[in-house]
């Protein structure tokens, strides 16, 4: 099997597994948190909303699609860098960028906007969207800085990493009506969710690109 060829099917297995993996976790931690948080919403911003799936299998479907698709993505920019770095794609280095990746994708940007579920009140989406793209890229670049050598190149990668957090995000208006509890919670376990996504795309990618190559 040629190099592009086996990156493909590297991207699209684990991204794939991965995501229904995912999936299944979110299907039992994070959807109830939501369902729980749907019930504070006001009749407000029920009104005028979009299309959404039934509940029951049409969502969890829904769901299911949209977060594969949605793993395979992350996949490709996982094992495209991985692969552009000039670094064999193993096991121990699949996971190794899979954490770093769920440290730039999801940890940097949560300490400004971490997760929220439905009812909670939010900047407006461009705002919120230039803030995390800020994020993605400083933790991005920070990360990078701080594995050199130099002392120097070290230190201004953990500038680089603050510098959006000291911006901040644009003001919250609106009031609250869910529990900081199970805003915390919902936190919690969608965080927790995607690092072991993370961790499995990475992993299952490594072993299978090994397993191809011989």
């Amino acid at each position: 099997m040629s190099t592009f060829r086996r990156l493909i099917a590297v991207t699209l297995c684990s991204g794939a597994l991965a995501g229904v993996i995912l999936s299944a976790i979110q299907h039992f931690t994070v959807v109830p948190l939501i369902e729980a948080a749907e019930r504070y919403e006001t009749e407000d911003e029920h009104h005028g909303a979009e299309w959404k799936p039934e509940t029951g299998r049409e969502r969890t479907g829904w769901t299911v699609v949209t977060t594969v698709l949605t793993g395979i993505g992350f996949a490709a920019l996982l094992f495209g860098f991985l692969g552009l770095s000039g670094r064999k794609i193993t096991i121990k280095n699949g996971v190794l960028w899979g954490l770093a990746a769920f440290a730039c994708f999801h940890l940097a940007p949560s300490l400004g906007l971490p997760p929220m579920p439905p009812g909670v009140p939010v900047s407006d989406v461009q705002s919120r969207q230039l803030w995390w793209t800020c994020a993605v890229l400083s933790a991005a670049a920070a990360l990078w800085l701080m594995t050199r050598r130099k002392w120097m190149q070290r230190i201004a990668g953990v500038v680089v990493l603050a510098a959006p957090h000291l911006v901040g995000v644009t003001a919250v208006v609106g009031d609250n009506a869910v529990p900081p509890e199970l805003m915390r919670n919902f936190a919690a376990a969608s965080l927790a969710s995607v690092a072991i996504f993370w961790i499995l795309v990475g992993g299952i990618g490594g072993y299978l690109s090994s397993r191809w190559s011989d």
